[in-house]
C-alpha cells in the first residue's frame, strides 16, 4: 500500500499533538520559545510544528495539509513533485515542509529573541508553504473555507490571504502568528520555483501565467460545486 509522506506527517503530528494536549511538560519541551532557541535549542524551530493549541487548530492544519499535499486522486504537491523530480520528489516535498517550519519562524525569532513571554506552536507556516506551492501549479482551481460554498480562484485566494494576514499581523492581539503564515507561504513559492528551475525542465512561472491568461472569467469566483 502506498503511504504518502503527507499522510505520515499528518499521523505523527496528530499523535504528538494529542499527547501534548494532556502533557504540559511535552508541550513546554516542544513549543517555540525564542529565549530557549537563543540558548541553543534550535530544534524548537521544527518541534513546534508537532503540537497545536487545541483539536480545532490541529484538524484545520492537518486537513489542509492532506488536501493540498496529497490531494484527491494524488493531485497534491507531493505527487506533483514526484511527477517532476522522479523518486526524489517525495523527499524534496519533505525537505520543503521541514525547511518551511524553520524559515517561517525566523522573523518571529528575531522579533522576540529576548521576549520571555512569547511562545508559538503549530504547523501553519509549513502548511501555508504547501498550499502556495499547490496554487503555483494550479492557480485556477477554486479554494474556499470549509463548509462555505464559495470558491475563489487559487491565485486570487493567495493575494487575499497575504493581504489579510499582513493586516492582521500589524493589528496584532489575536494570539495567532500571522507572520509565520506569510513567510511560510512566500517560502513555499520560492522553494518550488527554485526546485523546478534547477531540477526539472518544467516552466513553472510560464505555466502559471498562461493558466491565468487563458482562464474563463467565470472561474474566478464559484458558488457551490
Amino acid at each position: 500500500m502506498d503511504i504518502s509522506i503527507t499522510l505520515i506527517i499528518v499521523i505523527i503530528t496528530s499523535l504528538v499533538s494529542i499527547g501534548a494536549f494532556s502533557n504540559q511538560k511535552l508541550l513546554n519541551d516542544l513549543i517555540f520559545y525564542p529565549p530557549s532557541v537563543k540558548a541553543g535549542q534550535w530544534y524548537r524551530f521544527f518541534s513546534c510544528g508537532l503540537i497545536h493549541a487545541d483539536a480545532g487548530h490541529l484538524i484545520f492544519n492537518m486537513l489542509a495539509l492532506y488536501l493540498f499535499g496529497a490531494g484527491q486522486n494524488k493531485t497534491g504537491v507531493e505527487y506533483i513533485f514526484i511527477a517532476l523530480f522522479g523518486n526524489n520528489g517525495k523527499w524534496i516535498f519533505l525537505l520543503m515542509y521541514l525547511l518551511a517550519l524553520g524559515v517561517s519562524l525566523l522573523p518571529t525569532y528575531l522579533k522576540n529573541i529576548n521576549n520571555y513571554n512569547y511562545r508559538s506552536l503549530g504547523a501553519s507556516g509549513a502548511v501555508s508553504a504547501v498550499v502556495f506551492a499547490k496554487i503555483l501549479f494550479d492557480p485556477i482551481n477554486g479554494i474556499g473555507l470549509f463548509f462555505i460554498p464559495l470558491y475563489i480562484a487559487g491565485f486570487l485566494f493567495a493575494i487575499i490571504y497575504l493581504f489579510v494576514s499582513s493586516w492582521l499581523d500589524r493589528k496584532g492581539g489575536d494570539n495567532i502568528n500571522h507572520s509565520a503564515h506569510i513567510f511560510g507561504a512566500i517560502f513555499g513559492l520560492a522553494f518550488t520555483i527554485l526546485a523546478c528551475i534547477t531540477l526539472s525542465e518544467y516552466p513553472v512561472l510560464t505555466a502559471f501565467i498562461d493558466q491565468i491568461k487563458t482562464m474563463n472569467p467565470k472561474d474566478i469566483i464559484q458558488f457551490g460545486r
